[in-house]
């Protein structure tokens, strides 16, 4: 045998093919997906093996390809696979500029609408365990709390969505480290946080605005209205192009015309939607009106 052809059916050194082969793992990159569009290329054969392994166990499935079976006829054992292998890596204020622009350029135009009667609305696509969610509502809110105060007795909504049940639960529970708010301005944190022994929790005012729900991005999205801002940042690295231009010109579909597209650092627009989006800084994008 040669070199090449053992480590075509050995992708993890010291496991026995027979308990996860290099077919195992085109699977269950094949079953990921085709469900989610996330894309796991061949170096991620070990991450596969580690992130899964448990839920193989946990199953008391031996092999992973007993698991697999699971997996394409189980939408509940798939999803557990999918939220195992999925990267909750995030923290509060992340990329700060975002926040600036939704607090200097958009939270005025918003508060405008909401002075007016109208119906406001925000998405945190791919909210992981709810520290961007809980930025955006801060910064939404404001430092005045009198002011926050009337906003969240308006109507106005922020839509949190992510795949992993397991983060959704996290985020809902809005309980992080105080080292974790750290990054927050001062002054939104002491309005809309409250700590206490050792932990830090975000305010009811905050969590009423807020609705979470689980969403896959290549499903169809209950959603019927437009958002005036949508966040999906560090989501997208995981898509391939066709997958992510697809993504993108949704979003612009359910944007209000005018409103704002705020994406990861890494990541670009590109594909049609390009023709519908004018970039107005750091990767942030505006709806065209027509």
């Amino acid at each position: 045998m040669t070199l090449t052809m053992a480590a075509r059916m050995d992708p993890v050194p010291g496991i026995s093919p027979e308990i996860y082969s290099a077919a195992d793992f085109k699977a269950v990159s094949e079953i990921v997906y085709n469900a989610v569009g996330i894309v796991l290329p061949e170096g991620k054969a070990m991450l596969v093996y580690s992130r899964l392994a448990p839920l193989v166990r946990e199953a008391g499935c031996i092999t992973f390809g007993k698991f697999i079976d699971r997996m394409r006829g189980d939408a509940t054992e798939l999803f557990r696979a999918v939220a195992a292998l999925t990267t909750n890596h995030t923290f509060f204020y992340r990329e700060a500029h975002h926040f600036e622009h939704l607090q200097a350029t958009v939270r005025p135009l918003l508060l405008d609408k909401l002075r007016k009667g109208q119906p406001v609305r925000g998405w945190s696509a791919g909210c992981s365990s709810g520290e961007e969610t809980w930025s955006i509502a801060m910064t939404l809110l404001g430092p005045e709390k009198g002011e926050g105060l009337k906003m969240a007795q308006g109507d106005l909504r922020l839509l949190a969505s992510d795949i992993a049940p397991h983060a959704i639960r996290k985020a809902e529970a809005g309980v992080y480290q105080p080292k974790d708010v750290q990054p927050v301005p001062d002054a939104l944190r002491r309005a809309w946080t409250a700590e206490k022994a050792g932990e830090v929790s975000v305010s009811e005012t905050a969590r009423s605005i807020v609705r979470f729900r689980l969403l896959n991005f290549l499903a169809d999205w209950p959603i019927t209205g437009r958002f005036d801002f949508i966040f999906c940042r560090n989501v997208m690295i995981y898509f391939d192009n066709p997958t992510k231009e697809r993504l993108v010109q949704r979003f612009v579909d359910v944007l209000h015309p005018g409103g704002w597209l705020y994406i990861g650092h890494s990541e670009r627009v590109t594909g049609p939607a390009t023709d519908r989006l004018n970039l107005v800084g750091p990767t942030i994008y505006r709806r065209r009106d027509a």
